[in-house]
């Protein structure tokens, strides 16, 4: 039979894709090819190393790099003593319903001098920066560094950029003395969760962490209270922790309400 296109054996696209990188050493090489997938700081630091790894005894030196990024978002938000952090989704558009209550939430709190603190990116993260900056109040991007690069948002009166995820949400939590947490995906149920955990463990004093838009988030309270709860894995007053709104003036109000004397705040 005479070879067509119809006929012809299909070539195997995987045969010319590069093999996986198996070091970090050989990770950091494939980097520089167009196209790769860029090789993070955070993931070099937690990827367990290889016999032949030639960077296997560099992670107690990279302490120091991340000493630096400590010390160097220490010194830059040193003054921020009214902190409210604001997370959410980084593809929330500009019309979207969020969008502009995030928007507003921060002009509202901006305006009774708060600092609005957020990761510095789209979506969410804009809006609420936005809100702040046309209240001419403090605005604050804690941007971190991706594979896929993320935009900084320009709406930013100070902005910090970051390698290590880990150092990042120190900062969210050391200055703020409040939460808001806008619909999000897994980065918003982290931060979330992570400052839920630090309270009820009591490593951090108690402050507002408010969900806004109770129609995205009441089927999460409704497993928690009927599973969590359920089976005593939390106590009944851990649901305290949360104050559900829909309302940018009842989340400023729940926060002036509850965060209390200011000076007094919670210490790492």
């Amino acid at each position: 039979m005479a070879e067509t296109d119809a006929n012809k054996p299909k070539k195997n696209k995987d045969l010319h894709k590069p093999p996986e990188p198996k070091t970090v050493a050989e990770a950091k090489k494939r980097q520089q090819e167009p196209g790769y997938w860029q090789l993070t700081d955070d993931e070099v630091l937690l990827r367990s190393p290889e016999p032949e790894d030639e960077y296997k005894t560099s992670d107690s030196w990279r302490v120091f790099r991340i000493l630096g990024e400590f010390v160097d978002g220490f010194d830059n938000l040193s003054t921020i003593t009214r902190g409210v952090s604001v997370f959410g989704s980084a593809r929330t558009r500009e019309d979207d319903p969020m969008y502009i209550a995030a928007r507003e939430t921060a002009k509202l709190l901006a305006e009774l001098d708060f600092e609005i603190i957020t990761g510095g990116g789209p979506g969410i993260m804009e809006a609420a920066n936005r809100g702040a900056f046309e209240a001419g109040g403090v605005s604050v991007g804690c941007n971190i560094e991706l594979p896929f690069e993320q935009s900084a948002n320009r709406y930013q009166t100070k902005s910090l950029s970051f390698k290590y995820f880990f150092v990042r949400k120190t900062m969210f939590i050391k200055y703020s003395n409040a939460y808001i947490i806008f619909p999000g995906g897994f980065g918003t149920m982290d931060e979330l969760f992570e400052a839920l955990t630090l309270i009820q463990t009591r490593k951090i004093r108690n402050f507002p962490v408010v969900l806004f838009g109770s129609q995205y988030w009441q089927g999460m309270l409704q497993w928690i209270t009927s599973m969590m709860l359920n089976e005593r894995n939390i106590s009944p007053e851990d649901l305290n922790l949360i104050h559900l709104t829909d309302s940018p003036q009842d989340a400023v109000d729940f926060i002036l309400k509850t965060c209390g004397h200011i000076e007094n705040k919670h210490q790492l």
